[in-house]
Protein backbone atom coordinates (compact mmCIF):
# COMPACT_ATOMS: atom_id res chain seq x y z
CA UNK A 1 0.00 0.00 0.00
CA UNK A 2 1.27 3.48 -0.84
CA UNK A 3 2.65 5.56 1.98
CA UNK A 4 0.15 8.09 3.36
CA UNK A 5 0.60 11.26 5.35
CA UNK A 6 -1.56 12.25 8.30
CA UNK A 7 -2.74 15.79 7.50
CA UNK A 8 -3.30 16.56 11.19
CA UNK A 9 0.09 15.61 12.60
CA UNK A 10 2.29 15.53 9.52
CA UNK A 11 3.42 11.99 10.43
CA UNK A 12 3.60 9.27 7.78
CA UNK A 13 0.98 6.45 7.80
CA UNK A 14 3.01 3.28 7.26
CA UNK A 15 1.91 0.80 9.94
CA UNK A 16 -0.41 -2.18 9.49
CA UNK A 17 -1.42 -4.65 12.22
CA UNK A 18 2.02 -6.28 12.19
CA UNK A 19 3.80 -2.97 12.59
CA UNK A 20 1.50 -1.82 15.38
CA UNK A 21 1.81 -5.12 17.23
CA UNK A 22 5.58 -5.60 16.98
CA UNK A 23 6.27 -2.04 18.14
CA UNK A 24 4.24 -2.78 21.27
CA UNK A 25 5.94 -6.17 21.57
CA UNK A 26 9.33 -4.48 21.36
CA UNK A 27 8.46 -2.39 24.40
CA UNK A 28 7.32 -5.48 26.33
CA UNK A 29 10.27 -7.57 25.03
CA UNK A 30 9.27 -11.26 25.03
CA UNK A 31 12.07 -12.72 27.10
CA UNK A 32 14.64 -10.04 27.79
CA UNK A 33 13.14 -9.07 31.12
CA UNK A 34 13.75 -12.59 32.41
CA UNK A 35 17.44 -11.66 32.32
CA UNK A 36 16.92 -8.01 33.25
CA UNK A 37 14.61 -8.11 36.27
CA UNK A 38 15.31 -11.53 37.82
CA UNK A 39 17.88 -10.00 40.16
CA UNK A 40 15.46 -7.29 41.32
CA UNK A 41 12.74 -9.85 41.93
CA UNK A 42 15.10 -12.24 43.73
CA UNK A 43 16.33 -9.38 45.93
CA UNK A 44 12.83 -8.84 47.33
CA UNK A 45 13.43 -9.93 50.93
CA UNK A 46 11.33 -12.99 51.80
CA UNK A 47 9.32 -12.78 48.58
CA UNK A 48 11.46 -14.39 45.89
CA UNK A 49 9.42 -17.59 45.94
CA UNK A 50 6.33 -15.66 44.81
CA UNK A 51 7.96 -14.38 41.63
CA UNK A 52 5.75 -16.39 39.22
CA UNK A 53 2.49 -15.79 41.10
CA UNK A 54 3.32 -12.08 41.18
CA UNK A 55 3.52 -12.14 37.37
CA UNK A 56 0.12 -13.85 37.20
CA UNK A 57 -1.40 -11.14 39.42
CA UNK A 58 0.18 -8.41 37.30
CA UNK A 59 -0.96 -10.16 34.11
CA UNK A 60 -4.60 -10.21 35.27
CA UNK A 61 -4.53 -6.48 35.94
CA UNK A 62 -2.70 -5.90 32.65
CA UNK A 63 -5.39 -7.72 30.66
CA UNK A 64 -8.18 -5.77 32.35
CA UNK A 65 -6.32 -2.57 31.51
CA UNK A 66 -5.54 -3.69 27.95
CA UNK A 67 -9.24 -4.21 27.26
CA UNK A 68 -9.93 -0.68 28.49
CA UNK A 69 -7.19 0.76 26.24
CA UNK A 70 -8.49 -1.29 23.33
CA UNK A 71 -12.03 0.02 23.75
CA UNK A 72 -10.80 3.62 23.97
CA UNK A 73 -8.66 3.17 20.86
CA UNK A 74 -11.65 1.75 18.97
CA UNK A 75 -13.79 4.68 20.11
CA UNK A 76 -11.17 7.32 19.21
CA UNK A 77 -9.11 6.14 16.21
CA UNK A 78 -8.25 9.77 15.48
CA UNK A 79 -6.15 10.02 18.67
CA UNK A 80 -2.93 10.28 16.65
CA UNK A 81 0.18 10.41 18.82
CA UNK A 82 -1.79 11.48 21.88
CA UNK A 83 -3.06 8.06 22.91
CA UNK A 84 -4.10 8.12 26.56
CA UNK A 85 -3.67 11.90 26.72
CA UNK A 86 -6.22 12.36 23.94
CA UNK A 87 -8.57 9.82 25.51
CA UNK A 88 -8.62 11.75 28.80
CA UNK A 89 -9.79 14.95 27.12
CA UNK A 90 -12.38 13.34 24.86
CA UNK A 91 -13.88 11.32 27.70
CA UNK A 92 -15.15 14.56 29.22
CA UNK A 93 -15.62 16.73 26.13
CA UNK A 94 -17.99 14.14 24.66
CA UNK A 95 -20.30 14.28 27.67
CA UNK A 96 -23.55 16.17 27.19
CA UNK A 97 -23.32 18.38 30.26
CA UNK A 98 -21.05 21.41 30.55
CA UNK A 99 -20.49 20.50 34.20
CA UNK A 100 -18.69 17.37 32.96
CA UNK A 101 -16.87 18.98 30.04
CA UNK A 102 -15.15 21.51 32.28
CA UNK A 103 -12.94 18.75 33.72
CA UNK A 104 -11.44 17.87 30.33
CA UNK A 105 -8.29 19.96 30.73
CA UNK A 106 -7.40 18.87 34.25
CA UNK A 107 -8.06 15.25 33.27
CA UNK A 108 -5.66 15.37 30.36
CA UNK A 109 -3.04 17.15 32.50
CA UNK A 110 -3.11 14.42 35.16
CA UNK A 111 -3.05 11.72 32.47
CA UNK A 112 -0.17 13.45 30.68
CA UNK A 113 1.74 13.76 33.96
CA UNK A 114 1.37 10.02 34.66
CA UNK A 115 2.25 9.12 31.07
CA UNK A 116 5.46 11.11 31.28
CA UNK A 117 6.45 9.62 34.65
CA UNK A 118 6.04 6.22 33.01
CA UNK A 119 7.36 6.77 29.49
CA UNK A 120 10.17 9.24 30.21
CA UNK A 121 11.65 7.24 33.11
CA UNK A 122 11.26 3.84 31.45
CA UNK A 123 13.91 4.38 28.72
CA UNK A 124 16.38 5.39 31.42
CA UNK A 125 15.70 2.14 33.25
CA UNK A 126 16.47 0.26 30.04
CA UNK A 127 19.68 2.23 29.59
CA UNK A 128 20.78 1.19 33.08
CA UNK A 129 19.98 -2.44 32.27
CA UNK A 130 22.08 -2.27 29.11
CA UNK A 131 25.05 -0.82 30.99
CA UNK A 132 24.69 -3.59 33.59
CA UNK A 133 24.53 -6.23 30.85
CA UNK A 134 27.67 -4.91 29.13
CA UNK A 135 29.47 -4.80 32.48
CA UNK A 136 28.53 -8.41 33.21
CA UNK A 137 29.65 -9.70 29.80
CA UNK A 138 32.98 -7.90 29.92
CA UNK A 139 33.48 -9.11 33.49
CA UNK A 140 33.31 -12.70 32.23
CA UNK A 141 36.45 -11.96 30.20
CA UNK A 142 38.24 -10.30 33.10
CA UNK A 143 37.44 -6.71 32.10
CA UNK A 144 35.98 -4.89 35.08
CA UNK A 145 34.23 -1.61 34.30
CA UNK A 146 34.30 1.06 36.98
CA UNK A 147 31.16 3.07 37.70
CA UNK A 148 32.45 5.92 35.56
CA UNK A 149 32.84 3.61 32.57
CA UNK A 150 29.39 2.13 33.18
CA UNK A 151 27.99 5.66 33.08
CA UNK A 152 29.85 6.15 29.81
CA UNK A 153 28.15 3.04 28.39
CA UNK A 154 24.78 4.41 29.49
CA UNK A 155 25.39 7.73 27.75
CA UNK A 156 26.64 6.09 24.54
CA UNK A 157 23.73 3.65 24.41
CA UNK A 158 21.20 6.48 24.89
CA UNK A 159 22.71 8.35 21.96
CA UNK A 160 22.65 5.28 19.68
CA UNK A 161 18.97 4.64 20.40
CA UNK A 162 18.18 8.31 19.84
CA UNK A 163 19.84 8.23 16.43
CA UNK A 164 17.66 5.28 15.38
CA UNK A 165 14.49 6.88 16.79
CA UNK A 166 15.04 10.08 14.81
CA UNK A 167 15.14 8.08 11.58
CA UNK A 168 11.44 7.22 11.86
CA UNK A 169 8.99 4.55 12.94
CA UNK A 170 9.35 2.39 9.78
CA UNK A 171 13.00 1.68 10.52
CA UNK A 172 12.10 1.06 14.15
CA UNK A 173 9.46 -1.47 13.07
CA UNK A 174 11.94 -3.48 10.99
CA UNK A 175 14.34 -3.54 13.93
CA UNK A 176 11.51 -4.64 16.25
CA UNK A 177 10.45 -7.55 14.02
CA UNK A 178 13.96 -8.99 13.86
CA UNK A 179 14.57 -8.54 17.58
CA UNK A 180 11.27 -10.11 18.62
CA UNK A 181 11.88 -13.25 16.56
CA UNK A 182 15.47 -13.66 17.77
CA UNK A 183 14.73 -13.23 21.46
CA UNK A 184 11.61 -15.44 21.42
CA UNK A 185 13.56 -18.31 19.88
CA UNK A 186 16.56 -17.93 22.18
CA UNK A 187 14.71 -17.48 25.48
CA UNK A 188 12.19 -20.24 24.80
CA UNK A 189 15.14 -22.49 23.95
CA UNK A 190 16.79 -21.57 27.26
CA UNK A 191 13.55 -22.33 29.11
CA UNK A 192 13.34 -25.80 27.63
CA UNK A 193 16.94 -26.48 28.67
CA UNK A 194 16.21 -25.17 32.18
CA UNK A 195 13.31 -27.59 32.65
CA UNK A 196 15.39 -30.48 31.31
CA UNK A 197 18.19 -29.47 33.68
CA UNK A 198 15.87 -29.90 36.67
CA UNK A 199 14.28 -33.11 35.39
CA UNK A 200 17.61 -34.79 34.57
CA UNK A 201 19.41 -33.16 37.53
CA UNK A 202 22.90 -33.61 36.04
CA UNK A 203 24.64 -31.95 38.97
CA UNK A 204 22.73 -33.89 41.65
CA UNK A 205 21.45 -30.71 43.27
CA UNK A 206 19.65 -31.24 46.58
CA UNK A 207 18.44 -27.80 47.65
CA UNK A 208 16.09 -26.40 45.05
CA UNK A 209 14.59 -22.92 45.42
CA UNK A 210 11.24 -24.65 44.87
CA UNK A 211 10.89 -28.26 46.04
CA UNK A 212 8.40 -29.03 43.26
CA UNK A 213 6.74 -27.43 40.26
CA UNK A 214 3.59 -26.80 42.31
CA UNK A 215 5.57 -24.54 44.65
CA UNK A 216 6.28 -22.12 41.81
CA UNK A 217 2.61 -21.70 40.89
CA UNK A 218 1.23 -21.54 44.45
CA UNK A 219 1.28 -18.20 46.37
CA UNK A 220 3.27 -18.41 49.60
CA UNK A 221 2.58 -14.93 50.94
CA UNK A 222 -0.06 -12.44 49.80
CA UNK A 223 2.06 -9.32 50.58
CA UNK A 224 5.07 -10.89 48.82
CA UNK A 225 2.97 -11.80 45.79
CA UNK A 226 1.54 -8.27 45.60
CA UNK A 227 4.95 -6.62 45.84
CA UNK A 228 6.35 -9.01 43.24
CA UNK A 229 3.46 -7.98 40.99
CA UNK A 230 4.45 -4.32 41.32
CA UNK A 231 7.88 -5.23 39.94
CA UNK A 232 6.49 -7.70 37.42
CA UNK A 233 4.35 -5.03 35.78
CA UNK A 234 7.61 -3.76 34.27
CA UNK A 235 7.86 -6.90 32.13
CA UNK A 236 4.28 -6.49 30.85
CA UNK A 237 3.86 -2.77 30.21
CA UNK A 238 4.01 -1.62 26.62
CA UNK A 239 0.84 -3.11 25.17
CA UNK A 240 -0.81 0.31 25.41
CA UNK A 241 2.01 1.98 23.44
CA UNK A 242 0.12 1.01 20.28
CA UNK A 243 -2.38 3.76 21.06
CA UNK A 244 0.30 6.41 20.47
CA UNK A 245 0.84 5.09 16.94
CA UNK A 246 -2.64 5.92 15.63
CA UNK A 247 -1.22 8.85 13.68
CA UNK A 248 1.06 6.44 11.80
CA UNK A 249 -1.36 3.50 11.45
CA UNK A 250 -2.99 2.94 8.07
CA UNK A 251 -6.20 1.62 9.67
CA UNK A 252 -6.10 2.85 13.27
CA UNK A 253 -9.70 1.92 14.16
CA UNK A 254 -9.12 -1.74 13.29
CA UNK A 255 -5.44 -2.36 14.05
CA UNK A 256 -4.69 -0.34 17.19
CA UNK A 257 -7.21 -2.21 19.42
CA UNK A 258 -6.03 -5.54 18.04
CA UNK A 259 -2.38 -4.67 18.50
CA UNK A 260 -2.96 -3.73 22.16
CA UNK A 261 -4.38 -7.15 23.05
CA UNK A 262 -2.30 -9.29 20.68
CA UNK A 263 1.04 -7.99 21.98
CA UNK A 264 0.08 -8.79 25.58
CA UNK A 265 -1.20 -12.27 24.71
CA UNK A 266 2.00 -13.24 22.87
CA UNK A 267 4.47 -11.91 25.36
CA UNK A 268 2.73 -11.89 28.69
CA UNK A 269 0.52 -14.95 28.56
CA UNK A 270 2.81 -17.24 26.58
CA UNK A 271 6.43 -16.07 26.74
CA UNK A 272 6.91 -14.78 30.28
CA UNK A 273 4.83 -17.29 32.23
CA UNK A 274 6.73 -20.14 30.56
CA UNK A 275 10.17 -18.55 30.90
CA UNK A 276 9.81 -17.53 34.55
CA UNK A 277 8.47 -20.95 35.46
CA UNK A 278 11.48 -22.61 33.85
CA UNK A 279 14.02 -20.29 35.48
CA UNK A 280 12.55 -20.70 38.97
CA UNK A 281 12.37 -24.46 38.44
CA UNK A 282 16.11 -24.65 37.73
CA UNK A 283 17.50 -22.58 40.64
CA UNK A 284 19.31 -24.67 43.25
CA UNK A 285 22.31 -24.50 45.57
CA UNK A 286 24.47 -25.11 42.50
CA UNK A 287 23.85 -21.50 41.47
CA UNK A 288 26.71 -19.80 43.31
CA UNK A 289 27.86 -16.19 43.70
CA UNK A 290 31.09 -15.21 45.43
CA UNK A 291 30.71 -11.83 47.12
CA UNK A 292 33.57 -9.32 47.27
CA UNK A 293 34.11 -10.08 50.99
CA UNK A 294 34.56 -13.76 50.22
CA UNK A 295 31.06 -14.80 51.27
CA UNK A 296 29.62 -17.63 49.18
CA UNK A 297 25.94 -17.23 48.30
CA UNK A 298 23.78 -19.91 46.73
CA UNK A 299 20.32 -20.32 45.21
CA UNK A 300 18.02 -17.30 45.29
CA UNK A 301 20.52 -15.43 47.48
CA UNK A 302 23.07 -15.78 44.69
CA UNK A 303 20.48 -14.58 42.17
CA UNK A 304 19.81 -11.50 44.30
CA UNK A 305 23.51 -10.62 44.49
CA UNK A 306 24.57 -11.31 40.90
CA UNK A 307 24.41 -8.62 38.26
CA UNK A 308 23.00 -11.19 35.83
CA UNK A 309 21.67 -14.29 37.59
CA UNK A 310 20.11 -15.70 34.41
CA UNK A 311 23.53 -15.42 32.79
CA UNK A 312 25.01 -17.42 35.66
CA UNK A 313 22.21 -19.97 35.43
CA UNK A 314 22.61 -20.25 31.66
CA UNK A 315 26.30 -20.94 32.05
CA UNK A 316 25.62 -23.56 34.72
CA UNK A 317 23.04 -25.32 32.53
CA UNK A 318 25.21 -25.15 29.42
CA UNK A 319 28.24 -26.58 31.19
CA UNK A 320 26.14 -29.45 32.56
CA UNK A 321 24.08 -30.35 29.51
CA UNK A 322 26.01 -29.11 26.48
CA UNK A 323 29.43 -30.58 27.08
CA UNK A 324 30.93 -27.63 28.97
CA UNK A 325 29.76 -25.01 26.51
CA UNK A 326 27.99 -22.90 29.11
CA UNK A 327 30.03 -19.78 28.35
CA UNK A 328 29.18 -19.91 24.66
CA UNK A 329 25.49 -20.42 25.42
CA UNK A 330 25.50 -17.55 27.88
CA UNK A 331 27.11 -15.18 25.38
CA UNK A 332 24.54 -16.09 22.72
CA UNK A 333 21.65 -15.46 25.12
CA UNK A 334 23.26 -12.24 26.37
CA UNK A 335 23.59 -10.91 22.82
CA UNK A 336 19.91 -11.59 22.12
CA UNK A 337 18.99 -9.87 25.39
CA UNK A 338 21.13 -6.90 24.40
CA UNK A 339 19.26 -6.68 21.10
CA UNK A 340 15.97 -6.88 23.00
CA UNK A 341 16.99 -4.06 25.34
CA UNK A 342 17.83 -1.99 22.27
CA UNK A 343 14.38 -2.69 20.82
CA UNK A 344 12.63 -1.99 24.11
CA UNK A 345 14.43 1.30 24.67
CA UNK A 346 13.72 2.34 21.09
CA UNK A 347 10.00 1.54 21.43
CA UNK A 348 9.84 3.37 24.75
CA UNK A 349 11.47 6.47 23.29
CA UNK A 350 9.16 6.39 20.28
CA UNK A 351 6.11 6.26 22.54
CA UNK A 352 7.37 8.88 25.01
CA UNK A 353 8.20 11.57 22.47
CA UNK A 354 4.90 11.04 20.64
CA UNK A 355 2.89 11.68 23.81
CA UNK A 356 5.02 14.79 24.41
CA UNK A 357 4.50 15.81 20.79
CA UNK A 358 0.71 15.61 21.21
CA UNK A 359 0.83 17.70 24.39
CA UNK A 360 3.11 20.28 22.76
CA UNK A 361 0.74 20.49 19.79
CA UNK A 362 -1.98 21.18 22.35
CA UNK A 363 0.17 23.93 23.96
CA UNK A 364 0.34 21.99 27.23
CA UNK A 365 4.10 21.38 27.00
CA UNK A 366 7.00 23.46 25.63
CA UNK A 367 6.73 23.96 21.87
CA UNK A 368 10.20 22.50 21.25
CA UNK A 369 8.74 19.05 21.89
CA UNK A 370 6.32 19.56 19.00
CA UNK A 371 8.94 20.17 16.33
CA UNK A 372 9.07 17.61 13.50
CA UNK A 373 12.16 16.61 11.55
CA UNK A 374 11.99 17.99 8.01
CA UNK A 375 12.91 14.70 6.35
CA UNK A 376 11.84 11.94 8.73
CA UNK A 377 8.70 13.61 10.17
CA UNK A 378 9.67 12.57 13.71
CA UNK A 379 9.69 14.75 16.86
CA UNK A 380 13.48 14.88 16.72
CA UNK A 381 14.13 17.58 19.31
CA UNK A 382 12.02 15.66 21.81
CA UNK A 383 14.06 12.56 21.03
CA UNK A 384 17.36 14.25 21.85
CA UNK A 385 16.00 15.77 25.05
CA UNK A 386 14.82 12.30 26.08
CA UNK A 387 18.25 10.90 25.19
CA UNK A 388 19.78 13.26 27.75
CA UNK A 389 17.16 12.39 30.39
CA UNK A 390 17.63 8.67 29.77
CA UNK A 391 21.41 8.99 30.08
CA UNK A 392 21.01 10.69 33.46
CA UNK A 393 18.51 8.14 34.79
CA UNK A 394 20.58 5.28 33.41
CA UNK A 395 23.68 6.66 35.11
CA UNK A 396 21.85 6.69 38.44
CA UNK A 397 20.58 3.16 37.85
CA UNK A 398 24.06 1.65 37.45
CA UNK A 399 25.19 2.80 40.90
CA UNK A 400 23.68 -0.21 42.73
CA UNK A 401 20.65 -2.51 42.80
CA UNK A 402 18.81 -0.17 45.19
CA UNK A 403 19.09 2.79 42.80
CA UNK A 404 18.08 0.58 39.86
CA UNK A 405 15.05 -0.75 41.72
CA UNK A 406 14.14 2.78 42.78
CA UNK A 407 13.98 4.22 39.26
CA UNK A 408 12.18 1.08 38.13
CA UNK A 409 9.49 1.55 40.78
CA UNK A 410 9.17 5.24 39.90
CA UNK A 411 8.35 4.26 36.32
CA UNK A 412 5.94 1.64 37.64
CA UNK A 413 4.14 4.19 39.81
CA UNK A 414 3.52 6.25 36.69
CA UNK A 415 2.29 3.08 34.99
CA UNK A 416 -0.25 2.26 37.71
CA UNK A 417 -1.57 5.82 37.84
CA UNK A 418 -1.90 5.98 34.04
CA UNK A 419 -3.56 2.58 33.82
CA UNK A 420 -5.98 3.38 36.64
CA UNK A 421 -6.93 6.65 34.95
CA UNK A 422 -7.63 4.96 31.60
CA UNK A 423 -9.76 2.30 33.28
CA UNK A 424 -11.80 4.99 35.01
CA UNK A 425 -12.02 7.09 31.85
CA UNK A 426 -13.33 4.10 29.89
CA UNK A 427 -16.37 4.02 32.15
CA UNK A 428 -16.78 7.81 31.88
CA UNK A 429 -16.58 7.60 28.07
CA UNK A 430 -19.17 4.91 27.48
CA UNK A 431 -21.65 5.13 30.37
CA UNK A 432 -24.97 6.46 29.14
CA UNK A 433 -23.97 6.04 25.48
CA UNK A 434 -25.75 3.81 22.98
CA UNK A 435 -22.67 1.57 22.55
CA UNK A 436 -22.32 1.00 26.31
CA UNK A 437 -21.59 -2.67 27.19
CA UNK A 438 -21.96 -3.61 30.84
CA UNK A 439 -18.98 -5.99 30.83
CA UNK A 440 -16.47 -4.25 28.53
CA UNK A 441 -17.29 -0.72 29.67
CA UNK A 442 -18.18 -1.18 33.34
CA UNK A 443 -17.14 -4.47 34.96
CA UNK A 444 -13.75 -4.83 33.24
CA UNK A 445 -12.51 -1.23 33.58
CA UNK A 446 -13.72 -0.93 37.17
CA UNK A 447 -11.92 -4.15 38.11
CA UNK A 448 -8.87 -2.78 36.31
CA UNK A 449 -9.17 0.45 38.26
CA UNK A 450 -9.27 -1.42 41.57
CA UNK A 451 -6.38 -3.66 40.52
CA UNK A 452 -4.11 -0.82 39.49
CA UNK A 453 -4.86 1.20 42.61
CA UNK A 454 -4.19 -1.90 44.69
CA UNK A 455 -0.81 -2.40 43.03
CA UNK A 456 0.01 1.27 43.51
CA UNK A 457 -0.74 0.94 47.22
CA UNK A 458 1.35 -2.21 47.22
CA UNK A 459 4.37 -0.32 45.86
CA UNK A 460 4.18 2.23 48.65
CA UNK A 461 2.91 0.38 51.71
CA UNK A 462 4.48 -3.05 51.23
CA UNK A 463 7.65 -1.52 49.81
CA UNK A 464 8.17 0.78 52.78
CA UNK A 465 7.48 -1.96 55.33
CA UNK A 466 9.80 -4.52 53.73
CA UNK A 467 13.37 -4.11 55.03
CA UNK A 468 16.44 -3.85 52.86
CA UNK A 469 16.43 -3.03 49.16
CA UNK A 470 12.64 -2.77 48.89
CA UNK A 471 12.25 0.00 51.47
CA UNK A 472 15.18 2.11 50.25
CA UNK A 473 14.14 1.73 46.61
CA UNK A 474 10.56 2.69 47.41
CA UNK A 475 11.72 5.91 49.05
CA UNK A 476 13.71 6.79 45.92
CA UNK A 477 10.64 6.13 43.77
CA UNK A 478 8.38 8.25 45.97
CA UNK A 479 10.76 11.22 45.88
CA UNK A 480 11.07 10.96 42.11
CA UNK A 481 7.28 10.88 41.80
CA UNK A 482 6.82 13.87 44.08
CA UNK A 483 9.55 15.81 42.28
CA UNK A 484 8.01 15.23 38.86
CA UNK A 485 4.56 16.08 40.22
CA UNK A 486 5.70 19.40 41.66
CA UNK A 487 7.58 20.34 38.48
CA UNK A 488 4.62 19.41 36.27
CA UNK A 489 2.08 21.24 38.42
CA UNK A 490 4.25 24.37 38.48
CA UNK A 491 4.54 24.41 34.69
CA UNK A 492 0.82 23.73 34.30
CA UNK A 493 -0.11 26.66 36.55
CA UNK A 494 2.35 29.07 34.92
CA UNK A 495 1.34 28.01 31.43
CA UNK A 496 -2.33 28.47 32.33
CA UNK A 497 -1.66 32.00 33.52
CA UNK A 498 0.40 32.83 30.44
CA UNK A 499 -2.34 31.57 28.12
CA UNK A 500 -5.07 33.04 30.34
CA UNK A 501 -6.80 29.67 30.51
CA UNK A 502 -8.63 28.37 33.55
CA UNK A 503 -7.54 25.03 34.93
CA UNK A 504 -11.14 24.05 35.62
CA UNK A 505 -13.30 26.50 33.64
CA UNK A 506 -16.72 27.51 34.81
CA UNK A 507 -18.08 26.86 31.31
CA UNK A 508 -17.53 24.22 28.63
CA UNK A 509 -13.93 24.65 27.33
CA UNK A 510 -12.92 24.93 23.71
CA UNK A 511 -10.15 22.66 22.47
CA UNK A 512 -6.75 24.10 21.71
Amino acid sequence: MAEQTNPTSGMKKTLGLTGVTVNAMALIAPGAFLWITFQIQAANTGGATDMWTGIVAALIVAFLTAIAFSEMARRYPEAGAGGSYYFAEKAFLDRDKASHQRFARIAKFVTGWAAHLFYWVYPGVMVAFMATLVTYILGIFGIDLSISYQIGVAILFSAVVGFIAVRGISGSTNVAIAINVIQLVSLVGFSILAIMFRVQNPLHATQWAHPAAFSITFPHSLPAMLFQSTIAILILVGFESSTSLAGEAINAKRDIPRGVLLSLVIQGLFAYLFEYFAANYAVSEKLVYAAADGTKLTGMDAAAASGAPIGDLTRLIGDSMLGGNGLALMIVIAVTVGLAVLGTTLAAMNTAVRVSFAMAQDNEMPGVLGALHGKHATPHLGVWILVAVSAIIGSVGVLNVTALTGVTLASNIGTFVLYALICGLTFVTFVGKSEFHSVKHAVVPLLGLVGNIGMLVGVVVIGLTTPGVSADATRIAIWMTIGWGVLSAAYFVMNSRKREKQIIPSVSPLRG
